[in-house]
């Protein structure tokens, strides 16, 4: 099934005549990942209320929470054990092999390199990003 064309933090994508374009395939799949990562899920307490809203009211618990991470200390281990965990919930993403996840530290954030196999053509597809305060 085909998403809309559209890139984290983006606009959607219109064809020349103003249609929205739709995507599949690989595309699907790293747009589907950059939007799990960048998505900050709600924060519960230790009773199941909710102290901080998340960014998609319908799926509380849906997303990585990258942005909220940056700001606080950052912790490398962390940060790509979280990437890791949610991007293997992706369809696209295959287990193996295993993804490669470079993260690394830069002025007022991260910057993140994702190398993994697409699972249905199991060719190779790399995400990079930066995630800032």
């Amino acid at each position: 099934m085909s998403d809309l064309n559209h890139y984290y933090g983006g606009d959607l994508t219109q064809s020349a005549t103003g249609d929205l374009l739709k995507v599949d395939g690989t595309t699907q799949g790293q747009q589907r990942v950059l939007r799990r990562l960048l998505t900050n899920p709600a924060a519960f307490d230790r009773n199941g209320n909710v102290t901080v809203s998340g960014d998609y009211i319908f799926h509380p618990t849906y997303g990585a929470g990258l942005p909220r991470m940056v700001g606080d200390t950052v912790n490398i281990a962390k940060i790509k054990g979280v990437i890791r965990g949610q991007i293997l919930l992706e369809a696209s993403v295959a287990r193996n092999p295993e993804p490669i996840i470079t993260v690394t530290e830069i002025q007022g954030g991260v910057s993140v390199y994702i190398h993994y196999n697409d699972a249905q053509t199991g060719k190779p597809v790399a995400l990079s990003f930066d995630v800032n305060r």
